[in-house]
């Protein structure tokens, strides 16, 4: 039975946020920009009584790498989806790309591409990219605490 339910809608998206799921679930239109924003909205709210300060701030920052990374570097849409479980927050951003994600150096100070999978690699607890049949899954976890 859910407790709770927030449900917002924009453009044609729709998050559903229950408390007995605690899940997140959106679609990513295909070269969709305005979509990193508004995914940072949607996880906020899930995440507005989660974990120490920080954690949730962390979390959105490294959502925010991967839908950027799914948006840009495909041709296709893909899915968001944001759990959280009694010990942590696990992201998974899927695409319709078999390609991996390859780990960037930039190449000057002021290059402004190339720093997202090595901010996930920093701060998240565990990460990784799972393939699919058509595609692959980029995800990470946090705990609730400071590791």
């Amino acid at each position: 039975m859910t407790v709770e339910a927030y449900s917002a809608t924009a453009g044609d998206q729709t998050d559903t946020i229950t408390d007995d799921a605690r899940r997140l679930r959106r679609r990513l239109g295909r070269a969709d920009l305005r979509a990193v924003p508004e995914a940072r909205r949607a996880l906020r709210e899930l995440l507005r009584h989660w974990g120490r300060p920080g954690r949730s701030e962390i979390a959105e920052l490294l959502t925010s790498e991967l839908v950027t990374n799914a948006i840009v570097h495909t041709d296709h849409d893909a899915v968001l989806t944001a759990v959280l479980e009694p010990d942590g927050l696990r992201v998974e951003v899927r695409d319709f790309v078999a390609r991996r994600p390859e780990r960037h150096t930039p190449d000057t100070d002021d290059d402004t591409h190339g720093r997202g999978l090595v901010l996930v690699e920093s701060l998240a607890d565990a990460w990784g990219v799972r393939p699919h049949g058509v595609g692959k899954s980029v995800w990470f976890e946090l705990g609730a605490e400071a590791a």
